[in-house]
């Protein structure tokens, strides 16, 4: 079968499985006239990269997890350890986007989002003063509120 064959059985795009080749994850064989001919254990192939891609695993990961596949006497301790490598990545990830997600909803509370030009979103991304400090002032009181003279 030709590449938008393989590519639509496996669910996958012609480009992506140019990108497995060129990784050499995949060899097709190829055909007298040049064009790359695959056969249903192409696309087994190609299937089982686009899930554990889906997956997460780096393209090096699933190298090895290829390589596992097809090894006979291979041990399914390997195996798990990328997945529980796999699973800690996630679980990284998972606490940078929740701390993101605080830090960016404690920044819009703090936008009063009128016609102001102030604003304490671009604000922290320039680097300056934190909003919260601003929005005191140097008195300790918010914006809304006038300053007292200290003078008697």
């Amino acid at each position: 079968m030709n590449i938008a064959e393989a590519a639509r059985r496996a669910g996958l795009t012609p480009k992506a499985i140019r990108f497995y080749e060129a990784q050499g994850l995949l060899r097709p064989i190829r055909a007298s006239n040049g064009y790359r001919a695959f056969g249903d254990p192409d696309v087994h192939t190609l299937r089982f990269l686009k899930r554990a891609r889906d997956l997460g695993f780096s393209v090096e990961e699933c190298r090895a997890l290829l390589a596992l596949y097809h090894e006979s006497e291979r041990s399914n301790a390997e195996v798990k350890a990328l997945a529980e490598s796999r699973v800690a990545e996630i679980d990284r990830r998972l606490a940078d986007l929740s701390s993101i997600r605080t830090a960016l909803a404690r920044l819009a509370s703090l936008c009063s989002g009128d016609e102001r030009p102030d604003c304490p979103i671009l604000d922290d991304l320039a680097g300056e003063e934190r909003p919260e400090e601003k929005a005191k002032g140097h008195n300790g009181k918010s914006h809304g509120e006038p300053r007292r003279s200290t003078a008697a």
